[in-house]
């Protein structure tokens, strides 16, 4: 964005700091207005044919921008992937408490990774890992949908669950 004397154009259209339009005058005539009312001559629009310049404080208008991109930036939402970590030989009951959290991170819009870890011996029984992984997305269904099978990635099993799918309607 440029200011004051880094404008190039010979011919600008000038609206003034009450918002008017005063039309297409020359550079030097738009740079003593702006001196004249103690503001900045700042390049609105420098697309446009002849560059669109506004008469206003120019630290002010910065202040206003940046304001404006921290209040958008507060409206998004970062989505997360939150992991939870299960044992080939983890309890029922500790699944269902893992399940439960991973539940809270869906709701709140996060992607919830269950990994299930095997150490040792364990590795020659995938299946049980598999059980507790398939569990766990079964009970999720209703809020959410798995990204894709279940993979093996050295010692660790895992599936990325995403929030959102289609809510299971019980018909009567």
């Amino acid at each position: 964005m440029k200011i004051n004397r880094e404008i190039r154009a010979p011919k600008v259209r000038v609206i003034d700091q009450d918002g008017k339009q005063v039309g297409v005058i020359t550079i030097q005539e738009a740079l003593s207005r702006a001196e004249l009312a103690g503001l900045d001559l700042v390049e609105i629009s420098p697309g446009a044919e002849p560059p669109v310049c506004k008469i206003i404080d120019y630290g002010k208008f910065r202040y206003q921008l940046t304001k404006k991109e921290k209040e958008s930036k507060k409206s998004q939402h970062q989505v997360k992937v939150k992991e939870i970590k299960l044992k080939p030989n983890t309890d029922e009951n500790d699944v269902a408490i893992k399940t439960k959290h991973s539940r809270e991170f869906l709701l709140k819009g996060n992607k919830v990774r269950v990994t299930c870890v095997f150490r040792g011996r364990e590795l020659q029984h995938p299946e049980f890992g598999i059980r507790i992984v398939q569990k766990v997305c079964e009970d999720l269904s209703d809020i959410a949908t798995p990204e894709s099978d279940p993979k093996m990635m050295g010692r660790s099993l895992s599936v990325v669950i995403a929030p959102g799918s289609k809510k299971k309607v019980v018909a009567s």
